[in-house]
């Protein structure tokens, strides 16, 4: 799996502001596991809960095991520090996380709720998967603070899951200690474990176990289609998020099949790791195996990630849509309009038309005439924005538009967004609404972005996408006072498309000959 696929680009951050000390009346939850000790935001109105183990620790007998039961505890459990976050490469030196440092032991949630809800009310939840090609980040990036979005009446939930060789490796040996003969999707797994937990505990917290919203951007969202795709957890949850990701059609690395998997880990483990067997996998300490496993970002090296296993996807996620087996859950997704502003043509000396056109003969061969009525250049500046839109559907916009597509046609709601406003520069080298750029809007955490002077057009944004995506969470529609209507998107709505910009407005997709084209070449 080349880490382009689903990658998300990590960026610099600054930390929140830390929450009130512990108090003698900080609040007190009652798990399945036992007792924990949170702490309170500074005004009081959002009970935090950090690092709470959702499941045993990956290590030991249990390395590429699903996640097993939490040993449970007798004493109360503080619950006011971020667990580490899992193992991953050191790529991106001027990423944030604030835990501890990484570890096996990594499989912990946070949640944060309001201190001030009526006992009777039961509150939606939104549960966060983190992005990062499935190699990279973690629940405690200062970006997916969950204080302000909890303040619109949902509770939210991050989670750490095993990235890389630890959470996607797959063996013959594993598969045949499974009882369903599958391996590989071990972080898939653990994703599927907090689900599991909130159907049990959430409401503790003042949550509704029948009213989850998952959601998750990038990787994460790539995440998210695979959750309605998997009977594992399709009736885990209500409704569904996914930002800048996918994996219905056509991907620049689609999921290999279990045997494919098992090979490929099996050559790696035996020219690189030197190990005969699973019990020597097994015995490598952890920061060797590490090191030994990474590649860079972006590299084109085959990194682990997700597989057909059998188990917990049976089938491709294509055919699981196709044959309306998802999730029947409304759905809200998009992307943003510079997802490839990463590798922007313009970075290419002298890119122009004579580019593109080669570009277009790549990718498409004998149809390379009639993609140009698709990706029209009069100029070099609009061939560099071509090539862009063509490497950003490459990289994950198509596959996010046939998942709506596939969910669409078999009848359930979906809302689309285009997310295009251009933030304000700060310490990030990316250019325009780049991937990634949506999250601080959507958490209501611009401030953690280093170097922004964010501007009115910014702080009013996010708070109107805080309130769409609670909305989505609380009733399955994003609409409420005081908002642009946000239409369905559909063949009877005309394909409306909600776009984020300085000035929020619904108006049909006109791209879309451009994505039919697409599906007509992609999808053979």
């Amino acid at each position: 799996m080349h880490a382009r696929s689903c990658a998300l680009l990590v960026l610099s951050l600054l930390p929140l502001a830390t929450t009130s000390a512990l108090a003698a009346d900080a609040p007190t939850i009652a798990l399945d596991s036992g007792q924990i000790r949170g702490s309170a935001s500074s005004d009081g109105a959002i009970n935090i809960f950090l690092g709470i183990p959702y499941a045993a620790p990956p290590v030991g007998p249990l390395r590429w095991k699903p996640p097993q039961p939490v040993t449970p505890w007798a004493a109360v459990r503080d619950a006011t520090a971020f667990g580490p976050h899992c193992m991953q490469p050191q790529i991106l030196k001027d990423l944030v996380l604030r835990d501890p440092g990484q570890s096996e032991d990594c499989l912990t949630l946070n949640v944060w709720a309001s201190a001030k809800h009526e006992a009777a009310t039961k509150l939606p939840v939104m549960l966060w998967i983190h992005g990062g090609s499935f190699l990279l980040g973690g629940s405690s990036e200062p970006r997916y603070d969950g204080t302000a979005l909890a303040r619109h009446g949902v509770i939210v939930v991050t989670i750490n899951y095993r990235l890389g060789v630890f959470g996607f490796f797959a063996t013959t040996e594993m598969a045949a200690e499974s009882p369903q003969h599958a391996a590989g999707n071990f972080g898939y797994l653990d994703q599927n474990a907090p689900l599991q937990w909130a159907k049990r505990n959430i409401a503790a917290f003042g949550g509704d176990p029948d009213n989850i919203t998952i959601f998750g951007e990038s990787a994460g969202a790539v995440a998210v289609n695979a959750h309605m795709a998997s009977p594992l957890s399709r009736n885990l949850f209500a409704k569904a998020i996914g930002e800048s990701g996918g994996g219905n059609g056509k991907s620049s690395v689609p999921y290999p099949s279990l045997a494919v998997q098992e090979r490929d880990d099996e050559k790696f483990s035996k020219n690189t790791l030197h190990a005969e067997n699973l019990a020597a996998l097994r015995a490598m300490p952890a920061d060797d195996l590490l090191k030994k496993s990474s590649p860079k970002l972006f590299s084109h090296i085959p990194v682990f990630g997700p597989s057909i296993d059998g188990y917990f996807l049976p089938d491709t996620i294509a055919a699981i849509f196709n044959s309306n087996k998802q999730a029947p859950v409304p759905l809200l997704a998009g992307w943003n309009a510079d997802e490839s502003s990463f590798e922007t043509a313009a970075k290419v000396p002298g890119f122009g038309v004579n580019n593109l056109n080669i570009m277009l003969m790549q990718n498409f061969g004998f149809h390379a005439g009639e993609a140009q009525k698709y990706f029209h250049a009069a100029n070099n500046e609009e061939a560099v924005r071509a090539a862009d839109d063509l490497n950003a559907l490459l990289f994950v916009v198509y596959t996010d538009w046939a998942w709506m597509e596939s969910h669409s046609s078999s009848g359930h709601p979906v809302y689309r967004y285009y997310f295009e406003l251009v933030p304000p520069p700060s310490d990030i080298s990316l250019t325009g609404a780049y991937h990634s750029d949506e999250l601080e809007y959507v958490f209501g955490t611009l401030d953690t972005r280093s170097g922004a002077k964010w501007r009115p057009e910014d702080r009013r944004l996010s708070e109107q996408m805080q309130l769409y995506w609670t909305n989505f969470a609380k009733t399955g529609q994003p609409n409420g006072d005081n908002l642009p209507n946000w239409p369905p998107y559909g063949a009877k709505d005309s394909w409306q498309v909600l776009h984020l910009d300085a000035t929020v407005s619904a108006r049909p997709d006109n791209l879309r000959d451009r994505f039919l084209f697409l599906q007509k070449q992609w999808n053979k």
